[in-house]
């Protein structure tokens, strides 16, 4: 609320001042950001404009802060933002002192969870129609060029076949 009732004077005014109370018949003052006064509900006209301000604020900066990360290069990806959900899920567990705060956090937990795991899907689908995705077989087949062309430049036999050997043994790890 605005104010708190009691700083609300009880003050009578003449008929036709600005500052009538709108209901008929009744010569209150209005409460600051109303048209009625205390007795006929005016503090919670005010209440609510003041609530409606505040919504309006927060929209308008919420707008603006999306406005600045949807221009800002330092977010390019998705999976910029797969780091940024699992950077929140990371502060909401650490804040976690025992397992009653972790069962309070659950709910909203779970959600960041399923959204961060919805994200990770729809960006390895995107990244696979746009051939960015490298599959096994793809992997395979640039340690195969790559050792082509370091066979270019080396000339003993034993080195390159140790090369080969540790690209595939790289390979396997992954």
């Amino acid at each position: 609320m605005p104010k708190e009732i009691d700083e609300y004077k009880w003050i009578k005014v003449k008929n036709g001042d600005p500052n009538q109370c709108q209901r008929p018949g009744c010569l209150n003052i209005v409460v600051e950001g109303s048209t009625f006064c205390l007795a006929h509900g005016g503090h919670w006209s005010a209440y609510a404009a003041e609530k409606l301000r505040m919504r309006n604020y927060r929209l308008s900066k919420f707008h603006k802060r999306a406005n600045e990360l949807s221009d800002s290069t330092e977010i390019t990806s998705l999976r910029d933002e797969v780091g940024l959900l699992r950077m929140i899920i990371e502060e909401k567990i650490n804040k976690c002192q025992d397992t009653t705060d972790l069962l309070l956090v659950s709910g909203p937990l779970s959600d960041l969870l399923m959204k961060t795991e919805k994200l990770v899907t729809s960006m390895q689908r995107l990244e696979s129609k746009m051939g960015q995705h490298l599959d096994k077989s793809k992997i395979v087949q640039l340690a195969q060029t790559l050792i082509e062309i370091i066979a270019r430049y080396v000339v003993n036999p034993e080195t390159l076949d140790a090369i080969g050997e540790d690209f595939y043994k790289a390979l396997a790890k992954i």
